[in-house]
């Protein structure tokens, strides 16, 4: 009798330590969310909006991550779907950098809409802050990129949230729009170069543009170089000779881009650096 009384009381004991293993699991599986490319929403305005984010293989909530908005350029708009599970922004990126160690944030601009309006800066904030807080963000170390339209993204953006990223990689962008160009201006004021930059700060920035782009003129991004040296910046200017409008595909593949970025603090004081045509 006793034999057969401890054998039940062992199956049960067995029973319930097999349930709260069972029950226990789920909440193990949420502390570690999934890595590589995840697609999440943002609502705006009522509108529900698509983004992607990448998040590295290693990731621990161990750590506070760096994190990065990358803005694309005017032909990826409206490319799929909202509720598309493809991802087209993030392996762009990712066919240059392998393997970054950082979160990057890729928000999905519609086709009615451009980067230099509210209601997108509006998505960019939010799906930014959400990533922070879901994949454990460093708000220190947050920094801003976009090649084309999201050149001009990036001069809004930052020029409009002064003191939110610890630096800037603008690619083949401006201030300035040409009559070809279906965007809206950076700045209105008589010096939209200089304005930009004041409004933006000491944040230091490494600008790209192709010496031959016949879409947008490489004077936007010489224009803006000077315009943040005089007013004490620190920059980078990086120009390629006979390069189009395609400055990305070297931009990105620079070996050196991506360590810049991810020296860069805002708790770390600005450090006055220059850099001629390369």
């Amino acid at each position: 009798m006793k034999t057969a009384s401890r054998s039940r009381l062992a199956g049960i004991l067995f029973f319930f330590a097999t349930a709260v293993s069972f029950l226990l699991a789920p909440r193990d599986l949420a502390a570690a969310p999934p890595t590589g490319i995840l697609f999440r929403s943002a609502a705006v305005e009522g509108v529900s909006y698509r983004y992607e984010v990448y998040v590295p293989e290693d990731w621990t909530a161990a750590k506070a991550w760096p994190v990065i908005l990358f803005l694309h350029g005017i032909g990826h708009r409206g490319v799929y779907p909202p509720n598309s599970s493809e991802s087209v922004l993030a392996k762009l990126f990712l066919g240059y950098q392998k393997s970054p160690q950082a979160i990057i944030v890729f928000p999905r601009c519609p086709e009615d809409a451009t980067w230099i309006e509210p209601r997108m800066e509006k998505l960019e904030l939010t799906a930014l802050d959400q990533s922070i807080k879901e994949f454990h963000g460093d708000p220190s170390r947050v920094y801003l990129t976009g090649l084309s339209m999201g050149g001009y993204g990036t001069w809004y953006l930052a020029s409009r949230n002064p003191g939110r990223f610890a630096a800037l990689a603008p690619i083949c962008g401006g201030v300035s729009i040409p009559k070809s160009v279906p965007l809206p201006a950076v700045s209105s004021a008589a010096d939209p170069y200089a304005d930009v930059a004041a409004r933006i700060g000491r944040i230091p920035v490494w600008i790209f543009h192709g010496g031959a782009d016949q879409l947008i003129d490489v004077t936007e991004s010489r224009h803006m170089a000077a315009a943040l040296r005089a007013a004490g910046a620190e920059v980078r200017y990086t120009e390629y000779p006979g390069v189009g409008h395609n400055s990305w595909d070297r931009a990105y593949s620079n070996p050196r881009l991506l360590p810049w970025l991810l020296s860069k603090s805002l708790r770390k004081p600005a450090k006055k650096q220059t850099e001629s045509r390369n």
